[in-house]
């Protein structure tokens, strides 16, 4: 289908697609199409903030519930604790996140967040944001509501964990 950006009773009108390419007709391939394109110009966007969408994902994360342990974090977050160990290493190392002793476990280390990391994190919602209206801009504000609905419908069915992006459960990157 091909948006023809006039909105009708707060919905998008669409217009059918002439025949194409048979992929174009399979919701799996254009959701994999726009993944892939919205996740390369998300990274690009964030690298002058000189952060990946991996570590856009820890300081989300991290900004709703500072003090977790790297294990309760990386559970959480669906991703191996030694994946968790690399990212947390990194946001450490330029100052963003700090370890602290964890009030309940001696053993653990709680995470924080630095107020450089706040700062940066406001900025980089800001690209997150405006990544998000472009990659949108095609549709109505009813049809964003309730297009993200049905990706979270989606998402849930497939048993895929909250605000995670896949590519944490094997690498940082």
């Amino acid at each position: 289908m091909t948006i023809t950006g006039v909105s009708i009773n707060g919905m998008t009108e669409v217009t059918p697609r002439a025949p194409g390419h048979p992929l174009a007709d399979r919701a799996s391939f254009l959701l994999s199409q726009l993944g892939a394109h919205s996740a390369h110009g998300f990274a690009k966007r964030l690298a002058p903030l000189g952060m990946r969408p991996s570590h856009f994902g820890l300081l989300m994360h991290l900004s709703r519930g500072e003090g977790q342990s790297q294990q309760r974090l990386a559970d959480a977050m669906g991703i191996h604790r030694n994946v968790m160990v690399g990212l947390v290493d990194e946001l450490e190392d330029r100052g963003l996140i700090e370890r602290r002793r964890h009030p309940a476990d001696r053993r653990a280390h709680a995470i924080h967040l630095t107020a450089a990391a706040h700062d940066l994190l406001r900025r980089a919602q800001r690209v997150a944001d405006e990544h998000e209206a472009e990659l949108l801009a095609g549709i109505g504000e009813d049809d964003r509501t309730y297009l993200i609905a049905l990706l979270q419908h989606l998402a849930d069915h497939t048993g895929l964990p909250t605000g995670v992006h896949p590519g944490l459960h094997d690498n940082h990157r």
